[in-house]
């Protein structure tokens, strides 16, 4: 893994505001998303949710230890080393809100290639200020953009657990039956103080135990509980539980804990090291986030979180089918952003701005072949919503590419030196012919037509300081677009020809003296 730099640390990218209302920072998160590191790679999104005041951001801030320390085995730390990341703090009021991201993603090496892990900690739910609405949105959108969610819970995995996943089964049967696959990747239930060891073991192996027997279907089960136990596997891919100890008295009792490892149990930090490697295995097969059974980049992951948090917008819930178009419409932004990128990135390496001058015909021809691929690319991409959806977003795409063609265009003749010089070569070139025929016309004594060349020398003049003002000021554009114009016009039908001329001349002259020698 790459070393993070000195100023990584954790990002507020929703907000809930004091009248309960979330506002999405676009900005923070385009900067996370758009990384450098994680730009055309594999996205891997690992959050935790779960009620408030729970120790979900102090658990957090061990699986980010675990990746700052690139796979060594003693990963954990010093004993007397502080706990730093994500805030937290012990206390009774919650301390996490909104969802929060850090800022850096961790690159890790995988079979197929680099992947970007992010992490995202996320606000407690069900305290005191938090409505039932802001509590929805806060899950809802965690499983949606997250490949893994660890659903963290106190001392037991309990009824209400499962019911809080009651309206995803609903969506996953709907994703099922649409596209034929798990719209959710890999659910953990991380049952924190667990009381029973005597019982049930700690770790994944007592938690399947667990997990097993709380989705056992029973004679007469109540419908509803029947269809959250049935679906919940079929809607998720992995599911799996671990039983955790309790950190000891040190860690909830003192005001001045630290996260130092010497005032935590060695229970706990023994099943800490047997949790967090496992979900950073290269082999898990739901680490990479995957959306209609297509890896997904960080870019198509920003088009997905504006589009769930526009859904939300309402301040109501949405229903399973509104989320399922919802995740259709994203489906389709993905593509569209992914081939234009790929397109502006084949354009900046050949045209960028650090690039020189290329001739227009080569840059036409350039944009031709980029362009061809890159819509070549979006209808080869998995897309949900069917054919009249997408025919939608690829006119947007191929709208948004001649825009950036055109862009590209005047950027490119930017760069050309005599291109811009021409307008004042031009009308420079005129006067000064203007004013040598109008002396030799007043030296042989025309003196009466010489200010017509007169009139043409104040007239390129004023037309040059024109120009001069609109090029400098960015005032009135257009009149020097005008005044560009009517600069080519007579350099292509008077100066052009003549210097051509001349040009075959000199070259013919040339290549005849060199034959004479």
């Amino acid at each position: 893994m790459h070393q993070q730099s000195p100023t990584a640390g954790p990002v507020q990218i929703v907000t809930i505001t004091p009248d309960h209302k979330f506002i999405l920072d676009e900005k923070k998160l385009k900067e996370i998303l758009y990384h450098r590191r994680a730009q055309g790679k594999k996205i891997s999104l690992v959050s935790i949710a779960g009620d408030f005041r729970k120790g979900k951001s102090f658990m957090l801030d061990f699986f980010l230890r675990y990746l700052r320390a690139k796979n060594q085995k003693e990963w954990i730390g010093k004993e007397s080393e502080p706990l730093k990341g994500f805030d937290w703090r012990g206390g009774a009021g919650r301390h996490t809100t909104g969802m929060i991201m850090w800022s850096e993603p961790f690159i890790m090496a995988l079979p197929n290639g680099e992947e970007g892990i992010l992490l995202m900690d996320t606000q407690g739910t069900f305290d005191s200020n938090s409505t039932v609405f802001e509590n929805a949105f806060i899950f809802a959108l965690t499983l949606l953009v997250s490949s893994v969610t660890v659903y963290n819970i106190m001392h037991n995995l309990q009824e209400d657990n499962l019911q809080h996943l009651s309206f995803f089964a609903e969506y996953g049967v709907l994703a099922l039956d649409a596209y034929h696959t798990s719209p959710f990747q890999q659910l953990t239930f991380l049952v924190r103080d667990w009381q029973f060891e005597y019982e049930t073991p700690y770790g994944f192996h007592g938690g399947e135990e667990v997990l097993t027997n709380r989705l056992q279907i029973r004679p007469n089960q109540h419908h509803d509980l029947e269809l959250v136990r049935s679906r919940l596997r079929q809607c998720f891919r992995k599911v799996n539980c671990f039983l955790m100890p309790h950190p000891g008295l040190k860690v909830t009792n003192r005001r001045e804990f630290d996260g130092r490892l010497e005032d935590i149990e060695k229970d706990f930090k023994t099943q800490l090291q047997s949790l967090i490697p496992e979900f950073f295995r290269s082999d898990n097969a739901n680490f990479v986030k995957e959306i209609n059974g297509e890896q997904i980049t960080s870019t198509q992951l920003f088009e997905y979180f504006r589009t769930y948090c526009a859904v939300f917008a309402s301040g109501e819930l949405p229903s399973p089918k509104a989320m399922l178009e919802a995740t259709a419409e994203a489906n389709n932004l993905a593509a569209k952003a992914v081939s234009k990128e790929f397109y502006t990135r084949a354009m900046e390496q050949h045209c960028g701005g650090d690039r020189p001058y290329i001739h227009p015909n080569q840059l036409d021809a350039l944009h031709q072949e980029v362009y061809r691929q890159s819509i070549e690319k979006f209808r080869c991409a998995r897309k949900m919503g069917g054919e009249e959806m997408s025919q939608t977003y690829l006119q947007d795409l191929e709208n948004e590419l001649a825009e950036q063609y055109s862009n590209y265009k005047k950027h490119n003749d930017s760069k050309n030196v005599f291109a811009f010089s021409r307008t004042p070569t031009t009308f420079i070139s005129c006067m000064v012919l203007c004013y040598i025929i109008a002396g030799l016309l007043e030296a042989i004594w025309l003196g009466g037509i010489n200010f017509i060349f007169m009139f043409a020398f104040w007239l390129c003049f004023v037309l040059l300081s024109m120009w001069l003002y609109t090029k400098y000021s960015g005032d009135h554009a257009e009149i020097g677009e005008y005044i560009d114009y009517f600069a080519d016009v007579i350099w292509i039908h008077g100066f052009h020809p003549v210097y051509s001329r001349c040009i075959r001349s000199a070259m013919r002259s040339v290549l005849g003296h060199t034959k004479l020698e």
